[in-house]
């Protein structure tokens, strides 16, 4: 389910997701994974956002998405790649049965201008085979904002030991 759908965006293999008006950064220089880090929030203007290079932005779909029974994949647009603009750092592959709006982690290599609305990435599913396991209580599930790393959350003392995980 893809949710507003709109049939101008549906490509052969794929449907393209639009940018949403607002984009997060982290305050901090320095990352800390077993840390939440504070963010600011930036409305993109009707005029557009000049985004900088080695700077992380995160963003939004406007579009949101469930998939019950498919892997969903993102990927970003050609058009946008020749542009130097990277849409996601390696987090493009969903889990069968996240529900939510798809988090972008945009980069890019020379200044560029970005604009709410523009059709920035693109969707795609692929089936599987049986499986018993589905997202239905991820960190990320039934998101309604543009998420920061919550990584931290599986350095909990409780958490699994990499002792104890079986694959």
């Amino acid at each position: 389910m893809i949710r507003p759908f709109r049939q101008h965006q549906l490509n052969p293999n794929s449907y393209n997701l639009r940018l949403h008006n607002e984009l997060l950064i982290y305050t901090s220089s320095t990352l800390d994974m077993r840390r939440p880090m504070e963010t600011t929030r930036i409305v993109i203007p009707e005029e557009g956002y000049l985004l900088e290079p080695r700077r992380l932005y995160l963003g939004r779909t406007m579009e949101y998405t469930e998939s019950p029974a498919f892997v969903p994949l993102l990927e970003g647009r050609s058009s946008v790649a020749r542009l130097g603009l990277c849409v996601h750092s390696t987090a493009g592959f969903g889990d069968i049965g996240f529900c939510g709006y798809w988090t972008l982690e945009l980069f890019c290599v020379q200044p560029i201008r970005i604009y709410a609305g523009t059709e920035i990435c693109q969707i795609f599913y692929h089936t599987i085979g049986k499986t018993e396991r589905s997202y239905k209580g991820g960190k990320y599930q039934h998101n309604r904002d543009i998420q920061s790393s919550k990584l931290y959350l599986e350095f909990d003392t409780n958490a699994r030991s990499p002792d104890t995980d079986s694959a």
